[in-house]
């Protein structure tokens, strides 16, 4: 299956072990040399309208995506890395 980001962009992702609504994919980490995606990354939401921070951003591996449906994406969130939303967003830049 060919996606394009903004496909990819529209697809909710599941975690496979607990059923758990990770979210939707907001960003993609690339190696330019080799042309390839590393990794995805889904932005933290909000807590209580922003008054309490936010939550932290999950990175997954491209290892551990396991299925992509029509709809969702099924990850194994083993691998994943959660950091404390330290990923440039360019929507902050713009306004």
């Amino acid at each position: 299956m060919i996606c394009s980001l903004d496909e990819i962009k529209k697809k909710e992702v599941i975690d496979v072990k607990t059923g758990e609504r990770l979210g939707y994919i907001d960003d993609v980490r690339m190696d330019t040399e080799k042309s390839e995606i590393i990794s995805v990354i889904i932005y933290g939401g909000y807590r209580f309208f922003g008054l309490f921070g936010k939550e932290d951003d999950v990175e997954l591996p491209c290892n551990s995506i396991k299925v992509i449906g029509s709809d969702t994406i099924l990850a194994d969130t083993s691998f994943a890395k959660c950091t404390k939303n330290k990923f440039l967003r360019f929507k902050s830049l713009l306004g």
